[in-house]
């Protein structure tokens, strides 16, 4: 490889990273003006479980300012990272050879849709519960008032954990198609491995069995569903 094509690869990726820059930087534009009911949005599975009574509260004076900002611009991060997966596959795409590109493309699709999924999944299904969990636990002389920030980072974590842990499948396969494991020795270590999600669950969650369980278990399916799809 010549020294014109290796810069001329870095000036193709700088171009593609621009574009995902950009991307981020128009969403989160176009929502910052409705922070305020992208917030309301996101608050609303604590919000419908609260007693009567109780409430949000911020415990910093730029709080009520700057938390809906951070949540939408972590919203504009989140619906960036499709085109991001996108541009990434026009980068490397025109050096694979065909049936690479026959096996990466539905791969990276999966990528995007596992994602959103596991995402969608801890919002959705697995916050209520908790928040119900928790809320239900709580003493009857203690008011309920959470603190918007702590709250958001609480979602955050949950919902990018999730995300992540989806991705089991796609990590299977990739470590069967690669060679770097096959799939009777990915079958043996599965004691291990069930193991290894109970303690990704425990790190990643809060520190109550069920939400360590709500993650551990859909990583254990999935793992099991990878280890069906990347037969040969």
């Amino acid at each position: 490889m010549t020294k014109e094509t290796v810069i001329s690869h870095f000036l193709e990726l700088r171009a593609r990273l621009l574009r995902v820059i950009i991307f981020f930087v128009f969403l989160s534009v176009l929502g910052i003006p409705f922070s305020a009911e992208i917030y309301s949005f996101v608050a609303a599975p604590l919000i419908n479980l609260l007693p009567d009574g109780a409430t949000m509260i911020a415990t910093e004076v730029a709080s009520p300012f700057m938390a809906p900002i951070k949540l939408t611009l972590y919203i504009a991060m989140l619906f960036s990272m499709p085109w991001l997966f996108y541009q990434i596959w026009m980068f490397i795409s025109p050096g694979l050879y065909s049936n690479e590109r026959t096996f990466t493309g539905p791969l990276l699709f999966s990528t995007i849709i596992l994602f959103f999924s596991g995402a969608s999944f801890a919002f959705f299904i697995v916050c209520p519960i908790i928040f119900k969990f928790f809320i239900g636990m709580a003493p009857e002389s203690i008011i309920i008032m959470t603190d918007i920030s702590q709250y958001l980072s609480f979602i955050f974590k949950l919902v990018f954990a999730f995300g992540v842990a989806f991705e089991i499948p796609v990590a299977t396969i990739l470590l069967v198609k690669s060679g770097f494991a096959t799939r009777n020795s990915l079958i043996k270590a599965r004691p291990y491995l069930v193991i290894l999600f109970l303690i990704i669950g425990m790190l990643l969650t809060p520190p109550d069995i069920f939400s360590q369980l709500f993650l551990a278990i859909p990583m254990w399916v999935l793992f099991e569903i990878g280890i069906i799809l990347a037969k040969k």
